[in-house]
């Protein structure tokens, strides 16, 4: 069982994710946990020169810690199995400016006063590629890194064509892989997935208005209600497929003891799936 981290608390979250590298790297220079830390709660709480605080209400800094969390945990029980490609500290680190960029794209700048963030659901991988480019290329990371992020980032769009993503090299997909599978799991495991669901309906709502024709079936439910009804079957023929498919099972990672003992995130999963299935008659 993993221990219980608070994923509202971004210290918390970051503690946690540094004692895992810590137990992974113990000899490697760990410093970029905390700088990557402060610029996400910077870009989120509106102290990044331009942009205005996260405004959308599910894909909010919880839900980028929630994802952050459960890749660290990821990458640390892959690792410890042994697996190749082995990862490295430089990998871990590209994997962690990653998924704590990969929903920057939900961040408005400034001027921008119309709506909430949510209304870019539609283009906020393309936008959080571009704002981790420029971020991170301000800070001095190199252009194979900064290409790193943005194919790890796109593995998290939902209808992402994952044999055009130009990854460089198999550990690189490897990590891609596992920040897709951590940022579905990491949301659906939550223990309040199924309360924030009417909250997530809502920002798809935003978004198909203010894309007008352009909006994707998926966001087109008539009621949060349907949505809802409709996740059962998200998780069975979407996201599982992904995760255990497309994605290489990655999952398995998260059993403890590993290769057979529960998977606390599957498990949670389930059980909030069931309370779904419980409060509405399921499509």
């Amino acid at each position: 069982m993993f221990p219980a981290v608070d994923t509202r608390d971004l210290p918390a979250v970051e503690g946690e994710v540094a004692g895992i590298f810590a137990s992974l790297f113990p000899e490697a220079e760990s410093a970029f946990i905390a700088r990557a830390f402060g610029w996400a709660e910077q870009w989120f709480t509106g102290n990044y020169p331009g942009y205005q605080a996260i405004d959308a209400r599910y894909h909010d800094l919880e839900h980028t810690l929630q994802g952050t969390l459960c890749l660290a945990r990821l990458l640390r029980g892959r690792h410890f199995t042994g697996t190749n490609p082995v990862l490295t500290p430089v990998m871990f680190e590209v994997g962690l400016l990653a998924i704590l960029a990969h929903d920057t794209g939900y961040l408005k700048r400034t001027e921008d006063t119309e709506g909430t963030g949510a209304k870019y659901t539609l283009t906020h991988v393309r936008r959080s590629g571009e704002f981790a480019a420029k971020f991170y290329g301000a800070q001095g990371y190199s252009a194979g890194d900064i290409s790193a992020v943005q194919s790890m980032i796109r593995c998290t769009g939902v209808n992402a064509d994952l044999g055009t993503i130009p990854f460089a090299n198999e550990l690189e997909r490897v990590v891609g892989y596992a920040l897709g599978t951590a940022d579905l799991l990491g949301q659906m495991a939550a223990p309040d997935y199924v309360e924030k669901l009417p909250v997530l309906y809502a920002e798809f709502a935003e978004a198909a208005r203010f894309n007008g024709a352009a909006a994707t079936k998926s966001i087109q439910f008539s009621s949060a209600e349907e949505m809802m009804r409709n996740t059962p079957a998200f998780w069975q023929k979407y996201v599982w497929p992904k995760i255990d498919g497309d994605f290489g099972a990655l999952h398995r990672y998260l059993t403890d003891p590993f290769p057979d003992g529960p998977n606390y995130y599957l498990d949670c999963i389930e059980a909030n799936i069931a309370r779904l299935r419980e409060q509405v008659t399921v499509s």
